[in-house]
């Protein structure tokens, strides 16, 4: 059989792009597409099926008793060369060899013009179905195959490319929360449910959906590429959703490589920002609108973060507050991993006003390369008299945030050594002239996401109010802590900061005023 036909029946990554190369023109920013392959014979239309059922069996003759050749899994395609009673016979050409199916675990189609509202129908439905991914990628890419140029350039085909964004995205996520692993696997072998899921994966690669894996945390994350996205963006009849649907899922904070270099990074979230301003609210669900404004506000967040390591003061100034003004409440699970990201970072949106009268304080000096050391000095004794206390960090050293109790021997500062992730440094005086540093972090889990936030000072000089919030849980809502300064320990806790007297009489009016905390 010759090349040609051998790719037409194929419907992979290149048929996919050449489905929609007729409207390469119209497609602001679209790459350099592949021609579309030649047209079969008018005289001998081909016939296709598409694998509608898992473990779907390659049998050497038509009937349940025959020797099983191969499994087909769902959203395969193989050509139908003939029909047995209720088997059809077919040629699979990735695994080239042909054999008998069973015609109720298979839908038929031709890839004509006149199948596309069809496969269109089918894939709307499949599309919302969990574990139906390349199942609904197989019926997208027939969609895009068989529907006029004119049809795919419309709203038709900004439809499909969304569809196939959105499922590739949600069979990345189902493949890294490790579901699978939890089922009846054994230690000799996988499960059933990871060999299915390994199998949909390959399925999709197959009609060139890219996915791409790195480390974090001790494991493994698969995150979708993004292409379909890309190209759902950058067609002019895309609709707001679809437009908001590519946006978000081309900017997840779970699937940026950790390995990264800083500059890499910085230029990644600057064309994250980019993307999602691209997203216009006219026409969005209030839903909709709001997870655009959260993941908006996460990324504004961490570029305070790094336009602060970089001096870049009144740019971190200007991020962080438009990251604050991002935040909205209708999304519940979004705006509580938005409000921890800004939480993280909402220092750099305060300006740093001098605190006079103060027999404590904190100035900062370059430390190593790349370092930033805190000087606590005694303001009583010349600026050139030896430090009470130092302590050296390569995250930034929010100045502004800086504190001394009534009595003056506990001062607290915040501290961010990762864009999402915020500590307080608690200085407290041992002696006359002796003081001791301590971190305190927002848990002790793995640092990703969270903050520990001074609140106020309890009179006596012997406890402080704090506020810690972090992803870790099965709720991020944040924790109320009145804790010692001495040893940092928590004498009481409550998520609800009204039931906790000293939290009601001696929290701090700027803290309340500007934390995100209460919400």
């Amino acid at each position: 059989m010759s090349a040609d036909r051998r790719d037409m029946i194929r419907i992979g990554v290149t048929v996919l792009i050449a489905a929609i190369a007729a409207a390469a023109a119209t497609i602001a920013g679209a790459a350099t597409l592949v021609a579309p392959a030649p047209a079969p014979p008018a005289a001998a239309p081909a016939s296709y099926a598409i694998v509608v059922r898992d473990q779907t069996a390659l049998r050497a003759a038509p009937h349940e008793s025959a020797q099983q050749q191969a499994l087909l899994w769902q959203g395969e395609v193989v050509e139908v060369r003939g029909e047995r009673v209720d088997h059809l016979q077919i040629w699979d050409y990735r695994r080239e060899r042909g054999g008998f199916v069973d015609a109720g675990r298979v839908r038929r189609t031709s890839l004509a013009a006149a199948d596309a509202p069809e496969l269109l129908a089918v894939l709307r439905f499949v599309r919302g179905t969990p574990g139906a991914e390349a199942l609904g990628i197989g019926f997208a890419a027939a969609y895009l195959k068989a529907a006029p140029a004119d049809v795919v350039q419309g709203a038709g085909g900004a439809e499909a490319l969304d569809a196939i964004g959105t499922m590739a995205d949600r069979l990345a996520q189902r493949a890294s929360s490790g579901l699978a692993s939890t089922t009846t696997g054994t230690s000799t072998g996988p499960s059933r449910a990871e060999t299915a899921l390994a199998a949909h994966l390959e399925v999709a690669a197959r009609y060139g959906v890219a996915f791409k894996s790195f480390e974090r945390d001790g494991a493994m994350r698969i995150c979708y590429d993004g292409e379909a996205f890309r190209r759902v963006l950058a067609m002019p009849t895309a609709d707001a959703g679809e437009r908001a649907r590519a946006a978000l899922g081309l900017t997840r904070p779970e699937c940026l490589d950790p390995a990264l270099p800083v500059t890499e990074r910085q230029r990644l979230d600057a064309w994250r920002a980019e993307v999602l301003d691209r997203v216009d609210g006219t026409g969005l669900s209030k839903t909709w609108k709001s997870r655009v404004a959260m993941r908006r506000a996460s990324v504004w967040s961490g570029l305070a973060f790094q336009r602060m390591r970089r001096g870049e003061s009144d740019a971190a100034e200007a991020a962080a507050k438009r990251a604050i003004s991002e935040l909205a409440d209708d999304d519940l699970p979004a705006w509580n991993d938005a409000a921890i990201r800004v939480g993280a970072s909402r220092w750099a949106a305060a300006p740093i006003v001098a605190k006079t009268n103060r027999s404590v304080g904190v100035i900062t000096i370059a430390g190593e390369p790349g370092q930033t050391c805190v000087l606590l000095m005694d303001t009583t004794r010349p600026a050139a008299s030896a430090p009470l206390a130092r302590r050296c960090t390569y995250g930034v050293v929010w100045a502004a945030s800086a504190t001394l109790n009534r009595e003056g021997n506990v001062l607290a500062l915040a501290v961010q050594p990762m864009e999402s992730w915020r500590e307080m440094w608690v200085f407290a005086r041992q002696s006359k002239d002796a003081w001791s540093v301590q971190v305190l972090p927002p848990s002790t889990v793995t640092p990703e996401l969270g903050y520990a936030e001074f609140a106020g000072w309890v009179p006596g000089g012997r406890q402080m109010l704090v506020v810690k919030e972090a992803r870790g849980g099965k709720s991020l809502k944040p924790n109320f802590e009145v804790v010692r300064t001495d040893t940092l320990s928590t004498d009481r806790r409550t998520s609800d900061p009204s039931a906790l007297g000293p939290f009601m009489r001696w929290q701090d009016p700027a803290w309340k005023r500007e934390t995100v905390s209460l919400r």
